[in-house]
């Protein structure tokens, strides 16, 4: 049995982020546009 413990709270943000846009992505018909890839990081449009 692996036994890891993780405390680093970026790196876990940091699956969990990429485990959502994998999941977008598997959902998705086409390429995902770069405005869902830009919500699911978190990332504020800039004007």
């Amino acid at each position: 049995m692996l036994d890891v413990q993780m405390h680093d709270t970026e790196v876990l943000d940091e699956i969990e982020m990429t485990s959502n846009l994998m999941i977008a992505a598997s959902e998705a018909d086409g390429p995902l546009p770069q405005q869902r890839i830009d919500d699911i990081l978190g990332l504020a449009q800039h004007s």
